[in-house]
């Protein structure tokens, strides 16, 4: 089953030639995880890692996921999670809404959970709040992806993590309860989406029999 329409529209219009090559270095090291584990046939786990676990490492998740799933690699998990613990930002949910993910709330109080959904018959993608190294994300066998310089240098150690790599993101925050506030989550979910879709891009499948 494909992904939901408007996310197929979204995936369309997302723009890789932005990529230069000194990003397309920085981006390299995700892709070669990837391929290894793909050569294997083992199981894939990426664990986006940012100080709050509110906003980029959520987008990253979220489109780390739903990307794999687009390009087809199979026994993709992604996760994510932070130095601490606060909430998924509500216009990060918003955001995702806006481009075709079904996002609903299943729990109230200070750092809600939601159910992210990107598929019909696919399980949903669970967002919330959590440290890095909640009882919800993997232990060992994963690559720790810092998408944020204050989590990489708060945490110089990521216990279990078989790659550990920096691919930081500009952070919208500095927008909020601004008028461009909708627009910069928007180009930030799409500078993430497009940057993913370039690692996807990369991955070589085995043809199957």
């Amino acid at each position: 089953m494909p992904v939901f329409h408007k996310i197929e529209g979204f995936i369309s219009n997302v723009k890789i030639e932005i990529i230069n090559d000194d990003r397309k270095e920085i981006l390299k090291p995700l892709v070669d995880f990837i391929q290894q584990k793909v050569n294997r046939q083992d199981e894939i786990h990426l664990n986006f890692i940012c100080t709050h676990n509110s906003r980029r490492s959520h987008l990253a998740q979220v489109w780390a996921q739903t990307l794999a799933y687009y390009f087809g690699i199979e026994k993709v998990f992604c996760y994510s999670g932070g130095v601490e613990i606060t909430a998924l930002y509500p216009m990060i949910a918003q955001t995702l809404r806006n481009a075709g993910f079904q996002i609903n709330k299943l729990s109230e109080g200070q750092n809600p959970v939601y159910s992210i959904k990107y598929a019909e018959n696919e399980y949903p993608i669970i967002g919330f709040s959590k440290n890095w190294n909640n009882e919800f994300n993997p232990k060992s066998k994963f690559a720790a992806i810092m998408t944020c310089s204050q989590a990489d240098e708060n945490c110089p150690f990521i216990a279990g993590a078989e790659k550990r790599m920096l691919i930081m993101f500009e952070d919208p925050k500095k927008f909020d309860n601004t008028s461009q506030q909708a627009e910069q989550y928007n180009k930030s979910s799409m500078q993430i989406a497009a940057e993913l879709f370039y690692v996807f891009s990369k991955i070589e499948l085995k043809q199957r029999p």
